[in-house]
Parts: structure tokens; sequence; C-alpha cells
């Protein structure tokens, strides 16, 4: 291996059934660097990861470590941990109920976990030496959340690791925790250990990142220096858009004629939830199609959450039709006239063993009570009128949910919606994972709801999406709103830009 260089990952490739998982992908690491792998949901992080700290087999590819003969075999973690790679994962892995020493030297082979004194001892060595306040002693669940990261991170470190993967580690972190983390990696790659830094935060990775690497869709994009690698280049390159690429692709959606005095459906000041946003406005018309975008962990999933109180509400205030409303909880949004179709349908969505008829009617069924249950003619009516409406493909109303393809199940949902007559309709990646003709379909109809008058919030990740359904953009950036898009300004260059920040 070249000097300077502890890890390379040379034209990896993993298949899952159906999917190209990664192709082709190649990386480096150099000693005492930290190093962001970037992308959005689905580029292959972390089957990158995965494959490298031998949960995935690969099917092609190999994987070289210095002071390694040749390319390596990684079967397991433990195999990974032997060789000196070690992650630490968003949510801790070690026990909560044992102290900060005891967590530090578990599952060790050496004979100094039989010594308590000086598994004590050692454990104070390492804290100081790494700057970490916490004693050896002190139960971990006493710890901060940034403590017990740092002390995840600790313990990997004193097993000699060369590469430290950090996966999401300043998610739960607030900016204060942030700052002690950032400390504590710098400390490490002055020791010359390499990092690999996966994030969502841009501002995060300018802060403390020495080189990128950007992955789509299970290539690689490129690896870039951090200083060559302008924010506004970063997205760009991450969502695979051209920033000249100005061609005007929004759909010839006919506007709902609104009363020049109308107040907004839905308004909302200062809404604030324990998903970690920032407190932020917002507000949408009747017959309005809005949304919310941003890099995926920009919070714009947990800023409709809150809205629909999915999430637990902190603070703010909530108006429909100008009259203030209290928001609670999920079923409090719809009695309001929200409704909310979630981002990941297979865990918030579906309820997979029951029918389409009863996935169908569900959501009404909960407002009228479950003491006054639908006949079986009612639901049957409903359930054929949604099917046709929106050209469910299913072999009968009675078909369990769970085995329909992921665009038809995402279909029965959004009949599920529908048929509680919403005023106010969220729609959280409705098209994700699904087929072009059916994604189309979806994109007329939220149209056309909007046409009638329905109000529409739609989050997608992909950008042309966005500008061919929306009409105004609330931009978001490290979970705060920084930008609010319209007219003129709703096109990709000024998108990205403004997700970018920091550059002109």
């Amino acid at each position: 291996m070249e000097d300077n260089i502890v890890l390379k990952m040379r034209n990896i490739h993993k298949i899952f059934p159906g999917v190209r998982a990664l192709q082709g992908v190649d990386f480096t690491l150099r000693k005492g660097e930290i190093h962001a792998l970037m992308g959005e949901n689905g580029a292959g992080k972390s089957t990158l990861i995965k494959v490298l700290t031998g949960v995935y087999g690969k099917e092609e590819g190999e994987i070289f470590l210095e002071g390694k003969e040749g390319a390596v075999m990684i079967h397991s973690p433990q195999d990974a941990q032997k060789m000196g790679i070690s992650t630490v994962y968003q949510e801790i892995t070690l026990c909560p109920n044992l102290s900060v020493a005891e967590n530090m030297f578990i599952g060790r082979t050496d004979n100094v976990v039989q010594n308590w004194k000086k598994m004590n001892t050692d454990t104070e060595k390492i804290l100081q030496s790494l700057d970490i306040p916490a004693k050896p002693t002190q139960q971990l669940e006493s710890c901060s959340i940034a403590v017990q990261q740092m002390i995840a991170i600790a313990r990997a470190v004193d097993m000699e690791c060369k590469v430290l993967i950090l996966d999401e580690p300043t998610s739960s972190l607030d900016e204060q925790e942030v700052a002690k983390l950032f400390k504590l990696m710098r400390d490490l790659r002055s020791r010359g250990v390499g990092i690999i830094f996966v994030t969502h935060f841009l501002d995060q990775v300018y802060e403390v990142c020495d080189r990128i690497t950007v992955m789509r869709d299970g290539k690689l994009v490129g690896e870039y220096p951090i200083k060559d690698l302008p924010r506004v280049q970063l997205v760009s390159k991450m969502l695979g858009k051209e920033l000249d690429d100005l061609s005007d692709i929004k759909g010839n959606q006919q506007a709902f004629k609104k009363d020049a005095d109308a107040v907004p459906v839905f308004e909302a000041q200062g809404l604030v939830s324990d998903a970690g946003i920032k407190p932020f406005d917002f507000h949408i018309d009747k017959g309005e199609v809005n949304g919310f975008t941003g890099l995926l962990g920009s919070g714009r999933s947990e800023c409709v959450r809150s809205i629909f109180g999915a999430d637990r509400v902190m603070g703010g205030t909530v108006k429909m039709k100008g009259k203030s409303v209290k928001i609670s909880k999920p079923l409090d949004a719809m009695k309001n006239g929200i409704a909310y179709l979630p981002e990941d349908r297979k865990m918030d969505g579906i309820v997979g063993d029951l029918s389409v008829r009863d996935n169908i009617i569900l959501a009404q069924q909960v407002l009228k009570g479950f003491f006054k249950p639908f006949s079986k003619a009612e639901a049957n009516k409903v359930a054929d009128e949604y099917i046709k409406l929106l050209n469910i493909k299913t072999a009968s109303k009675d078909t369990p949910i769970k085995s329909l393809s992921g665009g038809n199940q995402q279909k029965v949902i959004l009949a599920r919606w529908l048929f509680t007559h919403p005023e106010y309709l969220i729609l959280d990646e409705p098209t994700r994972g699904i087929d072009v003709g059916t994604k189309v379909d979806i994109q007329k109809l939220v149209l056309k709801l909007a046409s009638e008058g329905m109000s529409v919030t739609f989050i997608s990740s992909e950008l042309d999406e966005m500008l061919r359904t929306c009409s105004r953009l609330v931009v978001m950036r490290d979970r705060k709103v920084v930008g609010e898009l319209t007219g003129q300004d709703l096109n990709q260059t000024t998108v990205m830009s403004t997700i970018a920040g920091g550059d002109k």
C-alpha cells in the first residue's frame, strides 16, 4: 500500500435480489484524516460500510489494509475489529446499566477485567487522555448522550483501531455536544486515526472534514478535497442535477381560484417538536401545493410530523382557517381535517395482514369510532370506488395488502386518507420506490386535488418532482428552515444554492 493510506476498497460490488446496491465502488482512507461519506438515501453508503465491517459479503472487489499483505477477507464485525476497524453507530450499543469502566472493557479477553482497580485506573487514563468528562465508576446511563458517544469512540480507539467509522454520531446531539465530539475527532486525527464520517449535516462536513467521497445510486460519483468542492457543488453531485439545468419542468397546473381575503387553511408559528427541529413558521392556502425540500436528514419529515402531531409537540401555535386549535396527537389532526401519508409506508402506513378494503377504511373508522363499524356492504362500496379511482392493481379487495406491489400499497394508503375527505393532505415521499407510471399517476392526482380546492404539502427526494408539483418550497438545512422559494426562484439552481448555503 502507498504511504499514508490506511484503507483501500477497490471495485466493490454488492447485489441484493433485484438490486445492484454497489457497482464498482472505490474508496480510499488516509491516516490522520476525517473523510466524509456523502449521498442521499439509497446511495449505497450504509451498504459500503457493512461490506467493510463484515456485516455483508461482497460479490466482487478487494479490500486492502495497512500492515496486511494482499487483500483481506472480512467475514464478520469481529474480523473487522481484530483488523483495527471499529464502528460507532447513531444508536449507542453499550450497556447503560454498567459502569463506564465496565463498558470500556466488556468483552475483552485479557485479565484486566478480573482486576477492578486496574480496570478503573486504565479507564481513567483513557478518559483523561481524550478529555472525556466522565468517571470510570459512574453508571453509563448517568452520562449525556454525547458523553456516551465519546465513551463508545474511546473504547473503539483503545482497541487499537486504525479505521474509525462514525455513522450519524451527531443526530441526537445539541450544538455544544457536537463541538465536544468534534474536538475528540480532531484529537484522534492528530494521532493518525483515519475517520470515516457518515452524516447528512453539510455544515458539520465543512467544519471538521478533510475530504469527501460522494455516492449516488450505488455508484461512486467522486472523491474530493474539501477545499475543492463548494457546498452547492456537493449538493449538485448528491442529487445528480447540473446547476445550469434551468428547464421549466412544472406541469400545467390549473390553479384553484381562491378568495382575495381568504385565510390560510393551516398556519403554524414557532412550531417545534421533540424530534430536534428548530422552531418554524408555516402556512398553506386553500388549493395550494407546497413542499418541504432539503437533503435527507434536513428536518423536512420532522416538520410535517409535528404538523400532524406524530411527534410530541413542545411549543408553538396552530390555526385552522384562522381559528386556534391544539394538535398534540394524530387524532387531533384528523379531527381537524388533516391527513398524513408517512415516509415509511411499511413501518407507519400499511397493516400488512389486513385486506385492501380494511386498510382503505381504517382512518375513517378511527374517526367514526370502533363501536360504529362500517357494514360489509359500505366497506365494499368504498373499496371498489377507490380501487377504481386510483387504478389499484389487486386481485380483489379481500387481498392482504402485503401481497401488493409497493406502488399499489402506496395507492391504498392514499385512498385511506382521501376517504377521510381532508382539507389538508400531507404526502411524505409518496412516490419513493414505485414505478414511473405510478409516480406520474400520483403527481397528476395531487394537481387535480389542488385544482378542486384541497391543500397539499408534498415531500420528495427528487427535486424534479418537487418543482413539477409545488408552487412554493420551504427549504430546510440542518433541521431549520433556511428559505422559502416561489415564482421565478423555483428552479434547480436556486433550490440547491439555498440548500447548500454558504455559497453565493
